[in-house]
């Protein structure tokens, strides 16, 4: 096929087209056929599919940790129930208002049952905190280190919380004074709660 024959081709009858030229010509309408339908149609669900992978590995996650939540329900409900029940123990071990006076009179026979001499016995006033009052004590004590150990030893065994804070021992010998204060905690009711 030379140059002569492709300027006779008549664009209007291409079945009159050599073989070459009509095979050319339906490549060429196919693969602009294809371009088209690949833009008008294909590319926007590419994007949408491309879309929806990505939606489906974020579901993928959550549902993961869901169903790890699920499957440890049972173990995350009795994990609140001993929660619940050791806060209870906690807030038993915080007198009420009506337990504070004996409180203190454990406080100060513990001391005289370690063999101490009280010099000063004091409580001050209240202070309120999120749920609780917190009571200091202010005290000063002789005897000697023994007594202090058993005194403070005392203390923690106490069925109520007692902390010691700021201690100081002066003296020498056999004739020491403990100052400190002791903070103890009560619990706030509902209606002093509210306050």
């Amino acid at each position: 096929m030379n140059l002569e024959e492709l300027s006779n081709i008549d664009p209007s009858s291409p079945g009159d087209w050599p073989g070459v030229i009509k095979a050319a010509a339906i490549l060429l309408l196919c693969a602009a056929v294809g371009g088209a339908g690949y833009y008008f149609d294909t590319q926007h669900q590419i994007k949408a599919l491309e879309t929806a992978e990505q939606e489906e590995v974020s579901l993928k996650a959550d549902f993961e940790k869901k169903q790890a939540k699920a499957a440890n329900y049972e173990r995350y409900k009795q994990q609140v129930e001993e929660m619940k029940q050791s806060l209870g123990a906690m807030l038993r071990q915080l007198p009420n208002k009506t337990e504070v006076a004996n409180l203190l009179v454990d406080v100060s026979q513990t001391g005289l049952g370690a063999g101490l001499e009280f010099e000063l016995f004091d409580p001050g006033s209240e202070s309120p905190q999120d749920f609780y009052a917190e009571l200091p004590i202010t005290l000063r004590v002789k005897g000697g280190y023994h007594e202090f150990g058993d005194f403070v030893s005392g203390l923690a065994a106490l069925p109520r919380i007692v902390t010691i804070h700021d201690i100081s021992i002066s003296g020498s010998g056999q004739e020491l004074t403990l100052s400190a204060k002791a903070k103890t905690y009560r619990y706030l009711d509902a209606e002093e709660n509210a306050k």
